[in-house]
């Protein structure tokens, strides 16, 4: 099939989503002005003022009088989700659960993990990533940080045995949990972790767990769009 090139307006909100998606810019933070965008693409002011029109009524950016175009705050539906280990998941529907562990690793906290463990820069954090299989088929890909305060053995556990949701339920019960989903791409890592293309679409989940008066947990899911879905209920 010979390759189709995208228009040039196109290419810009691709461009645009494309940083969004991959973290590199944030709710709130600018996007760049369109005659920065005009002369990254050897476009017209026509095309890329087009493109940005179009984001806007997409809701991926907001235009601020006076303060120009910025990326938009998620709008947020708030639910109640249990937390479920993706091991008895996958048993309750009759298919076998297994494990690839990838990274096992202490490490230092940065100021965004300082901040959302409530901690020092520099504090000591447990780092585990992995990836998560249903019958042989990846369908999660497992990024977390732990607080030794609320788990001071994490490391030393088999994870192919079991997995750090059911750990850390039996050894740092949860009294508050957090979290955040939204559709996105994969990163470069996960995307290969996962066997899947970079712009294959994902559910990501980010989900903080708290412990008593620690923050247990922070945990990154990313989950193939086209392997998993996220089923509940909910009352009115």
């Amino acid at each position: 099939m010979p390759h189709i090139k995208l228009p040039a307006y196109e290419q810009v909100k691709a461009f645009v989503k494309a940083q969004i998606n991959s973290g590199a810019w944030r709710p709130g933070d600018a996007v760049p002005s369109e005659s920065a965008l005009q002369q990254q693409f050897g476009v017209s002011r026509m095309t890329v003022n087009r493109a940005v029109k179009e984001l806007a009524v997409e809701g991926v950016v907001t235009r601020v009088q006076g303060s120009g175009t910025v990326v938009a705050q998620l709008h947020r539906i708030s639910s109640t989700l249990a937390v479920r280990d993706i091991h008895e998941e996958i048993e309750a529907r009759g298919h076998t659960h297994s494990t690839q562990v990838l990274l096992v690793e202490a490490v230092r906290a940065n100021a965004a993990l300082a901040d959302a463990f409530k901690l020092r820069v520099g504090a000591k954090l447990f780092h585990t990533v992995m990836v998560h299989f249903e019958d042989g088929v990846s369908i999660q890909h497992e990024d977390r940080h732990v607080n030794p305060a609320s788990a001071p053995d994490y490391l030393g556990v088999d994870f192919t045995q079991t997995t750090p949701t059911h750990y850390l339920l039996e050894h740092a019960p949860l009294t508050e949990a957090s979290y955040s989903i939204e559709a996105g791409l994969p990163g470069a890592a996960q995307a290969k972790a996962l066997g899947i293309k970079r712009n294959d679409p994902c559910l990501l989940m980010t989900r903080c767990t708290i412990s008593g008066a620690h923050v247990a947990s922070l945990v990154r899911l990313v989950y193939p769009g086209m392997r998993y879905s996220f089923n509940g209920k909910f009352q009115l």
